[in-house]
C-alpha cells in the first residue's frame, strides 16, 4: 500500500547495536537472553549519563528501528500461510519497523552494554533502553 506523504513524529537515534549477523536471513527469529552470543549496544557519548545507575538493573528493554525492512505491506503471507495482516504477525515488516528486545545485560564498559538476547542486524539504530522490571527476559 502506498505510504502517508507525511510523518507524524521525529525519532532520535541514540546509538547503534552490533550483533554478529549481516543479512536478515542470518538473524534468528528470537534472541536468547540466556546462551545467545554477547552482542554490544553503543550508546552515543552525549547520552552517557542516561546510563547511570543501569548496571542494578539484570535486563533491559531494547527498543530498536529494523531499518532495512519494507514498510509498505499491510497483509504479507508468512511461511505456509494464507494472507495475514500485518499486525497480527511478529514480522519485521510494518508501518514503523520498531522492534522490542528484553535482553540480559553482561556488563557496562563505559558508553557500550554487552547483552545476550537481541536478534538484529549489526548497526541497527537505537531508539531507546528501559530496565525490564518482569519476572523472565523474553522478547515482543
Amino acid at each position: 500500500m502506498p505510504l502517508p506523504d507525511a510523518t507524524g513524529a521525529a525519532v532520535y537515534f541514540i546509538g547503534r547495536i552490533r550483533t554478529p549477523w549481516l543479512t536478515r536471513r542470518d538473524c534468528p527469529r528470537r534472541g536468547d537472553p540466556v546462551d545467545g552470543p554477547i552482542c554490544a549496544i553503543e550508546l552515543d557519548p552525549r547520552w552517557a549519563q542516561g546510563l547511570e545507575g543501569i548496571e542494578t538493573h539484570p535486563r533491559l528493554q531494547v527498543l530498536y528501528w529494523m531499518h532495512e525492512a519494507r514498510r509498505d505491506l499491510v497483509l504479507q503471507t508468512p511461511r505456509g500461510a494464507g494472507p495475514i495482516g500485518t499486525f497480527a504477525l511478529r514480522s519485521p515488516v510494518r508501518p514503523n519497523p520498531i522492534a522490542s528486545s528484553v535482553v540480559t545485560l553482561v556488563e557496562r564498559i563505559g558508553t557500550t552494554l554487552r547483552v545476550r538476547g537481541l536478534d538484529c542486524l549489526d548497526g541497527t539504530p537505537l531508539i531507546d533502553l528501559k530496565p525490564d522490571r518482569t519476572g523472565t527476559a523474553a522478547q515482543t
